[in-house]
């Protein structure tokens, strides 16, 4: 991690902690103070002057802390892009690292209810059916944490049309597995108002079909792969992720 993501990361964690799932629009004016929604805003027009790797930090924070703001719109609304479908581009991204950060919570408080909960006299973390499906939900949230990057690496260097595509796609399949899993192993109390899951669970059924669902970017990447043609399939996608 770069000093300038570090930076971010130890400005935005606490303050997104603190605020959490119930912030209210009283709370934006200290957003604000820390310079958060012009994050994708040039130095020269006052902005942080930071790329989307350095959003991507912001961005999966907010969505670590279930953030009940709308933070991420605002640094959106504030990035000047050409045209529709960039800024468009640019939401789905966003909704990416959100559900990769709220993957990676969700998956820590399973991890933790599951070696705290008592059955049949063991934690349930020792049955191996339990075990699985958090490995499974492991590999799921890593999945969508290395899409949103490599969909914010490709946004940094300028065409990113198959990238976030590919991303909000494997995202989107993520936050569903993920959501399901996280449940099942936590029972009747992962539903709870007091218990803390549903915030990042209802986030994650919210955010896959924000800023396009799976039928807009299955149609996207299709499209993208069917005009460049069979044969070029490989090599562009070797080009890409080499």
């Amino acid at each position: 991690m770069s000093d300038t993501r570090r930076m971010l990361a130890e400005m935005a964690d606490p303050l997104f902690a603190e605020l959490g799932p119930q912030a209210d629009k009283s709370d934006l004016a200290r957003l604000e103070e820390l310079g958060l929604p012009l994050l994708l805003v040039s130095e020269e027009d006052g902005g942080f002057g930071g790329n989307h790797v350095d959003a991507l930090t912001v961005f999966r924070l907010a969505g670590y802390h279930a953030l009940g703001l709308p933070l991420v719109e605002q640094i959106i609304a504030r990035r000047e892009v050409e045209g529709s479908d960039a800024h468009f581009r640019l939401g789905a991204f966003a909704r990416t690292a959100q559900i990769a950060g709220a993957l990676d919570a969700a998956l820590a408080i399973s991890v933790a209810y599951v070696n705290e909960r008592q059955q049949f006299g063991r934690p349930l973390a020792k049955f191996q059916a339990v075990q699985q499906d958090l490995a499974t939900f492991a590999c799921e949230a890593a999945a969508a944490n290395c899409a949103a990057m490599g969909a914010a690496e490709a946004l940094d260097r300028g065409d990113a049309a198959f990238e976030v595509a590919a991303a909000k796609l494997r995202a989107n399949s993520a936050a569903s597995a993920g959501a399901r899993i996280a449940h099942q192993v936590h029972g009747a109390i992962g539903f709870t108002q007091e218990y803390p899951l549903h915030y990042l669970t209802g986030r994650l059924r919210k955010w896959r079909s924000e800023f396009g669902g799976d039928a807009h970017w299955g149609r996207v990447l299709g499209d993208l792969v069917v005009a460049r043609g069979a044969d070029l399939f490989w090599p562009d996608l070797t080009a890409r992720t080499g």
